[in-house]
């Protein structure tokens, strides 16, 4: 009797494995992170990886995006959900201070610290992307307050963006480095005595 199947079925839950990839992935970097080391974290011969997932790159793009649903919304959550720009870029860093020190997981931000070093211009490019999306999210939210009126008119909103980015990227590092979550909180609280009034 024919069954359309061919082969054995998968024998590794598909979910569980992209997040044993993903915490590869957020402590070694793309390019730290090996095929051997992947089937070793995964539990999985090389074979079945390809079979399952393709090859690096793809399951680098898939783990991404899990990671971003699960640990990257946060910040578009905060910019809606507080009245103004400032209020929601405070609540950012200061989110992202847990965050980036859960030790339930790697330190820093996956999308920051995997494009260290990386020699994939295609992972460099998408990364870049996915960053400078944060920063247009950013500038949206301050060109809107400036349009509001509750930053003054000459606001540089690229520039303010950019700072916002900058600190998180920054925060991103120093987690890696050590730093504690207050550390990282005293941080954020700094970086907003620069906003604007």
């Amino acid at each position: 009797m024919v069954t359309g199947q061919r082969g054995r079925p998968r024998s590794f839950d598909r979910d569980a494995a992209l997040d044993q990839a993903m915490l590869a992935f957020w402590e070694r970097g793309y390019e730290g992170t090996s095929i051997s080391d992947l089937t070793a974290s995964l539990g999985i011969s090389a074979p079945s990886l390809y079979a399952a997932f393709g090859d690096k790159r793809k399951l680098f793009d898939e783990v991404v995006v899990v990671y971003g649903g699960r640990y990257a919304e946060f910040a578009a959550v905060a910019l809606a959900e507080e009245p103004t720009a400032r209020a929601g870029l405070r609540r950012v860093l200061r989110e992202a201070a847990g965050i980036y020190t859960d030790p339930a997981h790697p330190p820093g931000c996956l999308v920051i610290s995997a494009a260290v070093n990386t020699t994939s211009q295609e992972v460099a490019r998408a990364l870049r992307e996915r960053r400078n999306a944060s920063l247009e999210l950013f500038v949206r939210r301050i060109r809107a307050d400036v349009a509001a009126g509750a930053l003054p008119a000459g606001t540089d909103a690229q520039a303010l963006g950019r700072y916002a980015l900058a600190v998180l990227v920054g925060m991103s590092q120093q987690s890696r480095d050590g730093a504690s979550r207050e550390e990282l909180e005293a941080v954020a609280e700094l970086a907003m005595a620069a906003w604007p009034q």
